[in-house]
């Protein structure tokens, strides 16, 4: 990307590193690491353009707050497209992803991936590390 196509304020001078606390990046990083985020861009990948109650329902578990807060954040990060039909009595509200959002989306699906093909060895480690902490703590209270 040129220097031109660069937002006003945004740093030229040294490389992108998430790591650094400073850095724009860390900033997208985060609003994309949130879990109902990630949810969602999987939603709308798999499932295509939805309204606000079916994405609801296909992000179990999310509260219609939660819901409404990360679809503005992920609108505001030019990730998804909401669109209002005003001639539909109620007007028709949908969100699809943009190019962008279908970018990121995509690569959460490989992270889906990746986690329906090793969730069993996750929760094995889970238990393995639960059964370690409670001899240690068992440990520590005998005299």
């Amino acid at each position: 990307m040129s220097q031109q196509e660069l937002p006003p304020g945004f740093p030229v001078d040294r490389p992108m590193d998430v790591l650094d606390a400073a850095c724009p990046s860390r900033d997208v990083f985060i609003d994309l690491a949130d879990k109902w985020a990630l949810l969602m861009l999987l939603s709308l990948r798999l499932h295509g353009t939805q309204r606000f109650s079916e994405l609801q329902r296909s992000v179990g578990g999310i509260s219609r707050r939660m819901l409404s807060q990360t679809l503005r954040t992920l609108e505001r990060d030019g990730l998804l497209r909401r669109t209002v039909d005003p001639d539909q009595s109620p007007p028709l509200v949908l969100y699809g992803l943009t190019e962008l959002g279908s970018e990121i989306a995509e690569e959460t699906h490989v992270m889906c991936t990746w986690t329906h093909e090793r969730a069993a060895k996750i929760f094995w480690a889970r238990i393995a590390y639960d059964e370690r902490a409670s001899s240690a703590r068992g440990s520590e209270q005998q005299p």
